[in-house]
């Protein structure tokens, strides 16, 4: 996938004709627009021939390469930017597939369509997108959806939804294709994690069992997190756990056993869930993260299987800041004395940890029969809660390190029993997944210290 499409055809026995013919579309591939502008003086026609087999018009070719000069130049002649190649794929699916961002910025820009579907296998820009795990370029075509004429006419909940000929939705694709980062996008922008490909009613695969198929942990985990049904059946009567043991991913599977601990399901339903601001949501995530990591390590434990990312050993967490040593007891969580008060009520202003916020908040199961959550009340004054903020702590915010959730006072020893409050080191889901790879390298799994 290196160098994108490529134009050179496989005979190598050039007449001038075919010579001219690569001579345009080689200039469109490297991004080499002096040739372009001349030969296209000489012959306006140019601009809109495509290459004899797959139809690749000098935009495709341009905007798979991440050739942006080129890109822009073409739609400044007002090349459609909704061309269509031999397989009715736009050159922004191109460029989505192939993770040229500024492309997909600057198609999005010059109005591209994005519910244009393929003729391959149905899919749009947003599910090529989530395929290949380009979790920028996903979440360009998702703001650009937000704005969109696509809002209007169809609703963005209806276009994150949307199916590929198989009945796959971009969260399918993702939890597929191992793409931790795009599937916790998705589901953050409302994808259905119970969506089925047979369709609503009917059994399909869930992306729970897709996940289950290609074998990633963190995407599982993800889809856990945001309540994915463990008993859901597909078209062949198997829950997902039945298709982890199949593929042979024994430490998935050991998650997905229905018998296993249930995790801790991320609070969506909950308006001041909704509405949380970015900081405040990220360390409510990351608790939620670090809870289910606690509870997984009880249940891998149990069926022989370590969990594969690295998680912090004793040593790592055993190096405590000075500063969070010395913290004064009033920052300390007064529900469960071991964690820094880091999100404060409004508007009562009382405080508490992240980890205890999330258990008030997970603790309300919604009930079934009318789908209507009892949202929890501050444990402190009994007042509703109309916004969680991150607390502005009262001491200089650099001699602390809010990343860290080690304890601020002795290391106390909790026994890890199910379902008990010591969450010891940070999730490896740090910042959800490594920049740009679904993979996240062993550097970032570390908590570094503060610098």
């Amino acid at each position: 996938m290196g160098q994108g499409l490529s134009c050179a055809s496989p005979h190598h026995h050039h007449h001038h004709h075919h010579h001219h013919q690569d001579g345009i579309f080689g200039a469109a591939q490297f991004g080499d627009l002096d040739t372009l502008k001349s030969e296209i003086e000489t012959d306006p026609s140019i601009l809109h021939r495509t290459s004899l087999y797959d139809r690749q018009s000098l935009l495709h070719l341009a905007a798979a390469n991440g050739q942006i000069e080129v890109v822009s130049w073409l739609l400044d002649r007002s090349v459609n930017p909704d061309v269509l190649n031999r397989h009715k794929q736009t050159p922004l699916m191109l460029a989505a597939m192939h993770g040229k961002i500024s492309c997909v910025e600057i198609l999005l820009h010059a109005g591209a369509n994005i519910l244009m579907f393929d003729s391959l296998r149905g899919r749009t820009c947003l599910h090529y997108a989530a395929y290949y795990g380009h979790s920028d370029c996903l979440q360009a075509v998702l703001s650009a959806a937000r704005t969109s004429h696509v809002a209007m006419s169809w609703g963005f909940a209806r276009f994150v939804n949307i199916r590929d000929g198989k009945g796959e939705t971009p969260l399918h694709l993702a939890a597929r294709q191992r793409q931790p980062e795009c599937v916790h996008i998705l589901l953050d922008s409302g994808s259905l994690v119970c969506a089925s490909t047979g369709g609503y009613g009917y059994p399909g695969s869930t992306p729970l069992h897709v996940a289950a198929r290609g074998g990633s942990l963190d995407c599982i985990r993800e889809l856990l997190a945001w309540g994915a049904d463990r008993l859901q059946r597909d078209a062949s009567g198997r829950i997902p756990y039945v298709v982890a043991l199949k593929y042979k991913h024994g430490a998935c599977a050991a998650l997905l056993n229905p018998s296993a601990a249930e995790p801790l399901v991320w609070p969506s339903p909950l308006k001041f869930i909704s509405d949380l601001n970015p900081e405040a949501k990220l360390l409510l995530e990351r608790a939620l993260m670090e809870a289910n990591r606690e509870r997984e390590k009880i249940i891998l434990k149990g069926s022989g299987y370590s969990i594969e990312s690295p998680s912090h050993s004793e040593t790592d967490s055993g190096a405590i800041d000075d500063t969070m040593s010395e913290a004064s007891d009033s920052e300390l969580c007064c529900i469960c004395f071991d964690q820094v008060c880091t999100i404060e009520v409004q508007e009562c202003g009382h405080r508490m940890c992240a980890h205890c916020t999330l258990a008030l908040c997970c603790h309300n199961k919604p009930n079934p029969t009318t789908a209507s959550v009892n949202p929890p009340v501050c444990p402190f004054c009994r007042s509703t809660i109309a916004r969680l903020v991150v607390a502005k702590l009262d001491i200089d915010a650099d001699d602390i390190d809010l990343s860290s959730s080690n304890p601020r006072k002795s290391r106390r020893s909790w026994n890890l029993s199910e379902g008990s409050s010591s969450f010891k080191g940070l999730s490896a889901f740090g910042k959800m997944g490594g920049r740009g790879s679904g993979r996240i390298s062993t550097e970032e799994l570390i908590d570094k210290p503060n610098e």
